[in-house]
């Protein structure tokens, strides 16, 4: 079955149609789920199926390799790709829909109102955005996730310093989001969490915080686990659990947005 991904205790097949739960209807194990133990390519396709329809206007303004399109029909939506930095192999293997190079994420050539999809996959570990290039995050071992998520420019593409650089694009590319974006337009963002400055910042709920902000409906969340196990040189002692895992958040653009945001007030009884 087309994007068969396994779960943690079965396998689960691509869902053929978002159809909503209706009373008598039938029993099936055909669905979406949250959590998928697999790779981008394997899970966007189900966000694409679940949340944004057939013949919509697509933008992805982060495109890097075109990894998450590999296993997408692109008949089915009229993409615009795009990126800060395409490396030439990416424009000639994707010269079909002809990404457009230099076109920053937070600052789209499109007009207000404009899209019916926007997807957002910056550089989401703090590695990313180091003045100096020799220190980017992926050296080594792990070049090709440097060349995959980085334009390997440094701090150049955000402001601040550490994680607060991270928080600083997804805060400026969530603005220009929701001005490109059609009222019900949908946002797919991709993010992970990270220690900084051995600090746990969960970057999903900073991002999903900030955007409702803004004015999206955070309408779902998926989980993607890696196939393989990450490796860490030079461990002294582990202060806290590695990250296997990342995130796809999905928001709405809504007038009346619904917030997840709880605030418990001073009153609250200390222990």
């Amino acid at each position: 079955m087309k994007h068969q991904l396994e779960l943690p205790l079965e396998n689960i097949g691509k869902k053929t149609g978002a159809k909503r739960v209706q009373q008598n209807g039938e029993a099936t194990t055909n669905l979406t789920f949250s959590a998928y133990v697999g790779e981008n390519e394997d899970v966007f396709p189900l966000i694409l199926d679940l949340h944004v329809p057939i013949g919509a206007l697509v933008a992805d303004a982060t495109f890097g390799q075109g990894v998450f399109w590999n296993k997408v029909d692109l008949l089915d939506y009229r993409l615009l790709a795009s990126d800060l930095f395409l490396k030439p192999e990416t424009l000639l293997r994707w010269r079909a829909i002809s990404p457009k190079s230099g076109i920053d994420c937070r600052k789209l050539p499109y007009p207000d109102a404009h899209l019916d999809c926007l997807v957002l996959d910056p550089p989401y570990l703090e590695s990313f955005y180091r003045e100096d290039k020799g220190q980017i995050g992926g050296q080594g071992t792990h070049d090709a996730f440097r060349r995959a998520y980085s334009s390997n420019v440094g701090t150049e593409l955000s402001e601040g310093k550490w994680h607060d650089a991270v928080i600083n694009m997804y805060e400026k590319a969530g603005r220009e989001a929701f001005r490109v974006l059609k009222e019900q337009g949908v946002l797919i963002v991709k993010c992970q969490d990270e220690v900084s400055a051995n600090r746990q910042r969960l970057t999903h709920v900073e991002i999903i915080t900030g955007y409702e902000s803004l004015g999206f409906y955070t309408k779902d969340l998926f989980i993607v686990v890696r196939t393989n196990k990450p490796v860490v040189s030079r461990m002294v002692k582990q202060m806290h659990a590695r990250k296997n895992h990342s995130y796809f958040l999905v928001f709405v653009k809504r007038k009346s947005p619904i917030s997840n945001v709880r605030v418990i007030g001073a009153s609250v009884p200390k222990p």
